[in-house]
């Protein structure tokens, strides 16, 4: 299976976990996923009362220069230990 087949596979299974994540397990999916998929961050950062917007995207800047492989090695990692941990449905 090719690392775009795994990125891929991961990204649904992390969509049936049995309860949702940690804020922080979102925020580090979210900009893994980002990063894989656009690459760095390339967009204004949103203005002060979007605090969703902005914790998004300062969390996708924060990967800025990890390539697009390592950044999908990175999500599927993290997907496969909240698979493990949480449990899918």
């Amino acid at each position: 299976m090719s690392l775009d087949e795994k990125f891929n596979k991961a990204a649904e299974e992390v969509k049936e976990l049995i309860s949702q994540p940690s804020d922080t397990d979102l925020l580090e999916l979210y900009a893994l996923f980002k990063q894989a998929t656009v690459g760095d961050c390339n967009t204004e950062r949103p203005g002060m009362l979007d605090f969703k917007g902005k914790a998004k995207w300062d969390a996708w800047n924060s990967k800025k220069g990890l390539s697009q492989d390592a950044a999908k090695e990175q999500y599927i990692a993290k997907a496969t230990s909240l698979i493990n941990t949480i449990g899918k449905k």
